[in-house]
């Protein structure tokens, strides 16, 4: 039978519903997330929420604005802009430009220790705006930090809002963390929007490599054999990573793109570039992975007769997100005043992971990115249908649900001496588990 065009673009249509039949079920069967720690006292907490009811028109409006006007990563001036005019109007200080990176920025309201850092994403993708819902992100986090600073006064510490550019391929986290942005910080929060409310994030890493090869210019019809061709280096790479694909572990991935494959089809194309992801959940697993990548890189510059230069991480690395089960648990528990039931893992048989640079912030402090549901199961991240949830009724419900959550959290931090000495202590217990680990592997 003739496939059509419109046939074969379509996604798998057994599989999916199938997979997200058993999600379903496995979430309506899991049990509610709980804490052992009392956090915020009730009185405060209500005043919170209150708060972020009479600032719910402004957060809206700033995850709106923000939606209308997509930026590429260190390009979201306007972005900064907007919550910079609303940080202002509730009579807060804020600073642009932070950290040696001009779309970062940093407000905080209270005194002393401990100090929690709320995290603020805003950067859009190529071609598809905000299909990753960063203004969501954005919108939660203000929202946050806005309704703590109305009960300032009242915190045992500082709560500190941290604009971070360039989430998509950039590493912005890592570049602020590199110019000590996190060395007060006691612990870090920020959401991400998704289609489960799930505790924690898919734990994997990722690399950029970005290759060139570069061969000898001819005329490709009469004399071709005095050239050596560049572009047959490129698709002969891209083979490589496709065969080595089905022989990767089922966490990890690799995803590319030709960047450069010539000019005209009658001269041998004398350069051509393409750009990787290199995805894996634990740093051997990542270190094996990217060996293999290089070799079929190496490999096809050999078949091709060309010379070949392979960036690796021209942004830096994006480690693993660490979840802080005690302070995820917190969050779950604030979320239940939205009516929402946090998971406390993923529910999908299937690893359909991402990335974030996040996960180098959770490598330095305790922290939490947990998922908000805002889209229907089947809706796939970074697309069209993702973007217009975001601008939604159901995006702006995870941007005021998401803030309340992070603002209880971090109030509970603050206020919970016996929360964040466990916090303290998972984390310290994860980073001696990694060193001991990290040393092993230098000894085998």
């Amino acid at each position: 039978m003739t496939q059509t065009a419109a046939q074969a673009g379509r996604p798998y249509e057994t599989f999916l519903p199938t997979l997200l039949a058993e999600a379903s079920e496995t979430a309506r069967g899991a049990q509610p997330v709980v804490s052992a720690f009392a956090g915020t006292p009730k009185e405060l907490l209500d005043r919170i929420e209150h708060h972020l009811d009479d600032l719910a028109p402004q957060i809206l409006d700033l995850s709106h604005h923000v939606f209308d006007h997509p930026e590429l990563c260190f390009e979201e001036h306007e972005a900064v802009a907007a919550v910079a005019r609303l940080v202002r109007a509730q009579g807060i200080e804020i600073e642009v430009g932070t950290f040696g990176l001009p779309t970062s920025f940093r407000a905080r309201v209270g005194h002393g220790a401990p100090v929690v850092a709320i995290l603020a994403e805003y950067d859009a993708l190529p071609g598809i705006g905000h299909g990753c819902g960063h203004n969501v992100i954005c919108a939660s986090g203000v929202g946050a930090f806005l309704a703590l600073a109305k009960v300032a006064e009242e915190l045992p510490g500082t709560v500190e809002l941290i604009g971070t550019p360039a989430e998509e391929g950039g590493s912005g986290k890592e570049l602020i963390a590199r110019a000590g942005g996190f060395a007060d910080v006691d612990a870090a929060m920020m959401i991400h929007p998704g289609v489960y409310d799930v505790g924690t994030y898919p734990p994997q890493g990722m690399r950029t490599v970005n290759v060139v090869y570069r061969g000898l210019e001819a005329h490709a019809a009469a004399m071709p054999f005095m050239g050596r061709n560049a572009l047959d280096a490129v698709v002969a790479a891209y083979s490589g990573v496709a065969q080595l694909r089905q022989h990767m572990l089922p966490s990890d991935r690799i995803h590319g793109v030709i960047l450069d494959g010539g000019s005209r089809p009658n001269i041998v194309p004398g350069r051509a570039e393409a750009s990787f992801y290199v995805r894996s959940r634990r740093p051997e697993t990542m270190r094996e992975l990217s060996s293999r990548v290089q070799e079929i890189f190496e490999a096809a510059a050999h078949m091709t007769g060309t010379d070949v230069e392979v960036q690796w991480d021209p942004y830096p690395e994006e480690k693993s997100v660490k979840t802080n089960r005690a302070l995820m648990e917190r969050f779950a528990v604030g979320m239940r005043r939205r009516g929402r039931t946090v998971l406390g893992q993923q529910t999908l048989e299937v690893p359909l992971n991402g990335s974030t640079d996040f996960g180098n912030v959770s490598h330095l402090v305790p922290g939490i990115h947990p998922v908000v549901a805002m889209a229907s199961p089947g809706v796939a991240g970074h697309s069209l249908e993702f973007a217009a949830e975001a601008r939604g009724p159901r995006g702006d419900r995870a941007a005021l649900d998401g803030a309340f959550g992070l603002a209880a959290t971090a109030a509970d931090f603050l206020h919970d001496s016996s929360l964040r000495a466990s916090a303290r202590e998972e984390f310290m217990a994860a980073f001696e588990h990694a060193t001991v680990t990290q040393a092993t592997e230098g000894n085998s």
